[in-house]
């Protein structure tokens, strides 16, 4: 039976267990709702039994769960000490930083990590990587990368977190004007809105922002493949877009600023990365000066 356990699932578990939640695990994991509980249920078939209970009330631990849980935070603890002190003891003289990136981060952020990455006490080479939010997740948990920037729209157990810039969102309609007046949640929500598929973290952020205001959400049937792609669908008039400021691909594309009761809208942004990090020293101190820049 153990030697079959899967590792993923065996995350899974510890997730849930530490946010009482699984479509809250499934969304720090970057993974579906029905994926995490699979994972989990075939867990708990290599176990011989139930880990957790569901009700209306919430999620809690069974008493079986209760006693193989810890079991499991330790042995995820002790293989991630293994990964961190393989990659201290193989990579010694390493002299770069791998970041991972999501699409939505701007590009003044990067510039911005660019610069501080030379003035850290011993500079770095800064190596990028851009990819959707459940790699970014994944190639932090397996050590490929040492620290990612993402949307802070989902929690990411056990990691450390700060955010490091905000933005205000703004809406692109059809029938924008250059000169529109700001354009309020309420109003925004009898819009029909296109969005982008839910890998780079826009399409998260804007369910959860109507979801927090109890509005509905009213969605175009498609989905955009890129940001340009959500401009071009505006000017066709097959609904409006909401995105982050600077992804808007000129200055000049009429848009709105989204106001909620008179205050900009905006998204944050945050970097996330390992306190068992060889690199952990640094990684804070770059994270510290991103959040210090933040306008």
């Amino acid at each position: 039976m153990v030697d079959r356990l899967n590792l993923e699932g065996l995350r899974y578990a510890q997730a849930v267990a530490e946010t009482k939640s699984f479509s809250a695990a499934a969304r720090a994991y970057g993974v579906t709702q029905p994926a995490l509980s699979n994972g989990i249920a075939k867990l708990e078939e290599r176990l011989g039994d139930r880990l957790f209970d569901r009700s209306p009330r919430g999620v809690t631990q069974t008493a079986f769960g209760a006693r193989l849980l810890p079991l499991i935070e330790r042995a995820l603890d002790a293989l991630d000490a293994v990964a961190a002190e393989a990659r201290r003891l193989t990579e010694p003289g390493e002299q770069k930083i791998r970041m991972g990136l999501s699409p939505l981060i701007g590009s003044h952020l990067v510039a911005r990590a660019f610069s501080m990455v030379q003035d850290l006490p011993a500079p770095r080479d800064l190596v990028l990587r851009e990819a959707n939010m459940q790699e970014l997740r994944e190639g932090l948990l397996a050590g490929r990368l040492d620290i990612i920037l993402i949307p802070a729209v989902a929690a990411m157990p056990r990691f450390e977190h700060r955010v490091i810039d905000v933005e205000p969102m703004v809406v692109v309609s059809p029938d924008t004007a250059e000169d529109a007046a700001p354009l309020e949640l309420e109003e925004a929500g009898k819009e029909r809105f296109i969005l982008v598929p839910d890998t780079c973290g826009l399409t998260t952020f804007i369910t959860q922002l109507f979801q927090a205001h109890e509005m509905p959400l009213h969605t175009y049937p498609g989905e955009a493949a890129s940001y340009q792609v959500l401009e071009d669908w505006t000017r066709l008039g097959l609904g409006s877009a909401m995105v982050p400021r600077s992804k808007l691909t000129s200055p000049d594309v009429p848009h709105r600023s989204l106001l909620d009761a008179g205050r900009e809208v905006q998204i944050s942004f945050e970097a996330v990365w390992s306190a068992d990090s060889p690199l952990a020293t640094d990684l804070l101190r770059l994270a510290d000066r991103l959040a210090a820049a933040r306008p």
